[in-house]
C-alpha cells in the first residue's frame, strides 16, 4: 500500500437489509458478523478492499434505527457517514419495499455532493427485478441498482460502476517531494493535539481538555532544515464501551483512514496513565496497515520523579509491543517540550528505511547465506525449496520469496527468515514483509499456489 489517500466507501442502511453480507462479498471475507438478528453489526467494521485494481477502504456502518421516525440521533449518525465517506453506498430491502424513514434518508443522500449508490438488495434474478424494483422508484432516484448480496446478481455491475466512480474522485494535494507523513493517533486526551502544537512550536490548532475536540483528521505541512512533514491529527480512538455516541464512532473510521495516507503512525500513550488495552489495539490498527511505528510516551514530566513508575511502565510498553521489536519508544512531554527534538533525525531513519530499495542480486545472495545456515524443514515427506527472492514493494519494504510448496512454511521458518532479512538489510526500523509464492508454470502439488507473511 502506497501512501496516498485511500476512497473511503461506506455501507449504510436499516438493520437487516444485507449490508454485512455485501460487505463480505466486497472484501472476500467472512470479517462482519452474519446474523438474521437486526442491529447485530454493532461496531464499524472496516477492511481494504479493491475491485479491478482499484483500492478502497471498505466500512460497514451498522444499521441506521427507524425508531420513531428519523430522528437527530439517526440524521447526526448519516450526516457524519456522509461527511467521512468519499462515496456511499445505500442499501434498501427489495422483500420489504420501501420502509418508513427511507424517504427522508434518501433525500438527504441526494442532496449531499458525494457520490451515492442507491441498491436494492435481495432480489436474485431478472424474472422478480421489475416487480421488486418498481416500489423504490417513489423515492425520486435517477438510478436503481437491483442486487443480491447473497447470489452476486448484479453485483459485479454496481461494482464496475463503483470503481469508475473511485478513479474521479478528487487527487490529494502535492506535497514537496520525499515529505514525511506522520500520523498521531491514541485515546482522546492523550495529547495528539498539543504534540502537534509543541512540534510547530506555535499554536496551529484548538487545544482543549475536552476529549474528543478534534472530529476530523486535521493536516499540517511543516519544513524544518529543507526536509518536510505532513502531520495528521486524528480523533481519539475509544474503548468499544465508551464509543455510544454515534460521531465518535465515525471518527474512529476517520482515524483509521489516516493510516492509508501515513508513512510513520506516532501512538502516543498517556505516562500517567499507563499503557491500556485500547492502546495495544490502536498499536495493532498500524501493523495492520503495514505502517512504521513510533511511541511516544506522552505526558513524561508528570512521573519524572518517580523511578518505580517510570520502571513498571517501559516493562509494560516493552511486553506490549514484544512482537514489533522495530518500533522505537521515546519518553516526550508536550508540554515542556521534552524528547521532541530527537524525533526528527529518528523520523528520517525511519522514512529512509520505509522506502529502501535493494538489488535482487544482493537479496538472493542473503537468502542462499539463509539457507545455509538453516536449511528449510521438511514438508509432506519433501524437502522445501526456496528458489529465489525480490523485492516487489516499498512502505514497507515487500520482498517474494518463491518456492515449491509455499503453504508448507511453517511459521518459525518465517520469522526466522523475515529477521535474517532484517538483519542483512539494515531494517532496524520499520516492518518487512516476506511474501512466499508458488514458481509459475508448477502442475502439480498445488496449482493455487500460495502466499503467507
Amino acid at each position: 500500500m502506497n501512501s496516498a489517500s485511500c476512497p473511503l466507501v461506506a455501507l449504510i442502511g436499516r438493520p437487516n437489509v444485507g449490508k454485512s453480507t455485501l460487505f463480505n462479498r466486497i472484501t472476500r471475507s467472512r470479517d462482519a458478523i452474519v446474523d438474521p438478528t437486526p442491529g447485530v453489526t454493532r461496531d464499524r467494521h472496516y477492511a481494504q478492499a479493491s475491485w479491478e485494481e482499484q483500492s478502497f477502504m471498505l466500512v460497514d456502518t451498522g444499521g441506521i434505527e427507524d425508531g420513531d421516525g428519523f430522528s437527530d440521533h439517526i440524521r447526526h449518525q448519516a450526516m457524519q457517514a456522509i461527511e467521512e465517506a468519499d462515496i456511499i453506498i445505500l442499501l434498501l430491502d427489495g422483500r420489504q419495499g420501501v420502509m418508513p424513514g427511507d424517504h427522508e434518508l434518501v433525500d438527504l443522500l441526494r442532496r449531499t455532493d458525494k457520490t451515492v449508490f442507491f441498491a436494492v438488495n435481495k432480489i436474485d434474478s431478472p424474472e422478480i427485478e421489475d416487480s421488486l424494483l418498481t416500489p423504490f422508484w417513489e423515492l425520486g432516484v435517477d438510478q436503481l441498482w437491483a442486487l443480491s448480496a447473497d447470489h452476486s446478481y448484479g453485483f459485479g455491475t454496481l461494482m464496475n460502476a463503483l470503481v469508475e466512480k473511485l478513479g474521479t474522485t478528487e487527487a490529494p494535494p502535492e506535497l514537496p517531494e520525499s515529505t514525511i507523513r506522520l500520523a498521531f493517533l491514541g485515546r482522546p486526551n492523550v495529547g495528539k493535539s498539543s504534540m502537534i502544537n509543541a512540534i510547530m512550536g506555535q499554536e496551529r490548532m484548538i487545544v482543549s481538555e475536552v476529549a474528543g475536540t478534534t472530529r476530523d483528521s486535521v493536516d499540517t505541512l511543516l519544513t524544518r532544515d529543507e526536509h518536510s512533514y505532513l502531520l495528521i491529527d486524528t480523533a481519539g480512538i475509544r474503548r468499544k464501551g465508551k464509543t455510544q455516541d454515534k460521531l465518535e464512532k465515525f471518527s474512529i473510521l476517520k482515524a483509521l483512514k489516516s493510516l492509508t495516507r501515513c508513512d510513520i503512525a506516532a501512538v502516543l500513550i498517556d505516562a500517567e496513565e499507563g499503557i491500556t488495552e485500547q492502546d495495544t489495539k490502536v498499536i495493532g490498527y498500524t501493523q495492520e496497515h503495514g505502517r512504521a511505528l513510533l511511541i511516544l510516551i506522552n505526558k513524561w514530566d508528570l512521573i519524572e520523579g518517580d523511578k518505580k513508575r517510570q520502571e513498571q511502565l517501559l516493562a509494560a510498553v516493552e511486553e506490549a509491543v514484544k512482537f514489533i521489536p522495530f518500533a522505537p519508544v521515546f519518553k516526550v512531554s508536550a508540554k515542556t517540550g521534552s524528547g521532541i527534538k530527537r524525533l526528527f533525525p529518528e523520523m528520517g531513519k525511519m522514512h529512509r528505511q520505509f522506502y529502501q530499495r535493494f538489488p535482487t542480486a544482493a537479496l538472493n545472495r542473503l537468502l542462499e547465506e539463509a539457507k545455509a545456515k538453516h536449511e528449510p524443514p521438511m514438508y509432506q515427506g519433501r524437502r522445501l525449496k526456496l528458489f529465489y527472492t525480490a523485492q516487489i514493494s516499498t512502505a514497507p519494504p515487500s520482498f517474494a520469496v518463491i518456492a515449491n510448496y509455499p503453504k508448507g512454511i511453517h511459521f518459525s521458518y518465517q520469522r526466522y527468515l523475515t529477521n535474517r532479512f532484517r538483519e542483512g538489510l539494515g531494517l532496524d526500523r520499520v516492518p518487512l514483509r516476506l511474501l512466499f509464492r508458488e514458481r509459475s508454470g508448477r502442475t502439480k502439488g498445488g496449482k493455487e499456489g500460495g502466499e503467507n507473511e
